[in-house]
């Protein structure tokens, strides 16, 4: 389906020359989302449940090597991999938010989406965690708490935009630019994540989009990824 018919293009960039890896972040996105923490042994087992990682890895050529990171999330492809593989269609794209969902009563557990995402950004849920008393009473009412056998991954907190796009419909009037903070860019305690609406030409996302410092991870498998990040270095705009 043509990009051109969705009324917004939700987007992110992350700014890879001040973002410390602080992991603010994770936390963020794993309580807004209640998303589980599935503990030391089973995150050995590869079954950690985090939507959003720090992903690490060294740059250079040995000796003269140093350590880097970078934040890595669902990208929200414009041309996602994970939908056509999905046999009951629980991974769409949405056509009001031009966002890639995950219908959780859809999800059978094949786990074909898991395996075509490049980006690793998509994480199953093995089993009924429990969340103990008293921090069950912080779940959020706002998302469903998932079942086991299910996948599950970054939606841009969803439920934050349709809380903005309701909130601007009272009030008769269009979103502005800032109406829609994920909790991840709320959380960034030095505003490395910039979140909003791709179309509008002056929103910040936007004009830090057009950097001549950015890029897109795997942009090679032609996946229109809809994050940037901002290698150090130079200026917004372009």
């Amino acid at each position: 389906m043509a990009e051109e018919q969705y009324p917004e293009k939700w987007g992110m960039v992350i700014d890879q020359d001040i973002c410390t890896g602080c992991q603010a972040c994770v936390t963020a996105c794993s309580m807004e989302n209640n998303i589980p923490f599935t503990g030391e042994e089973e995150v050995a087992y590869g079954r950690g449940m985090h939507w959003l990682r720090i992903q690490r890895y060294w740059e250079g050529e040995y000796p003269e090597v140093s350590p880097t990171h970078t934040p890595m999330m669902c990208q929200q492809c414009g041309h996602a991999p994970c939908e056509p593989v999905c046999p009951v269609f629980a991974t769409v794209h949405s056509e009001s938010e031009s966002i890639n969902l995950q219908v959780y009563n859809r999800c059978i557990g094949t786990r074909y989406c898991a395996n075509n995402c490049p980006y690793i950004a998509r994480s199953f849920n093995w089993f009924d965690y429990e969340v103990p008393a008293p921090m069950n009473y912080y779940l959020n009412p706002s998302v469903t708490v998932r079942r086991r056998g299910v996948m599950e991954k970054c939606t841009f907190c969803v439920q934050r935009i349709y809380a903005g796009q309701e909130t601007a419909k009272k009030e008769g009037r269009a979103l502005r630019d800032g109406d829609v903070v994920p909790a991840c860019a709320q959380a960034c305690p030095v505003d490395a994540i910039i979140f909003g609406d791709l179309t509008d030409p002056n929103s910040r996302v936007s004009q830090a989009a057009r950097s001549e410092r950015g890029y897109t991870q795997l942009e090679e498998l032609g996946t229109a990824p809809r994050v940037t990040y901002l290698k150090g270095g130079g200026t917004y705009g372009g």
